[in-house]
């Protein structure tokens, strides 16, 4: 049996979330960790602001 590697699914994780952090200044753009570190905080604040949206919309 042939020995399944984790390089297909490493790279497509972080081309997803390279994807997500296109446009962000330098290395948050580039460097996978970073980016992965930006993109969960741009994730969070957005998911606080549509729930702030809602609060203001009352």
């Amino acid at each position: 049996m042939a020995r399944i590697k984790g390089a297909i699914n490493a790279k497509k994780k972080h081309k997803r979330v390279l994807k997500l952090a296109k446009g962000y200044r330098g290395a948050r753009s580039k460097q996978y960790r970073i980016a992965k570190q930006s993109v969960m905080r741009a994730m969070a604040s957005a998911f606080a602001g549509r729930k702030q949206r809602k609060r203001d919309m009352r």
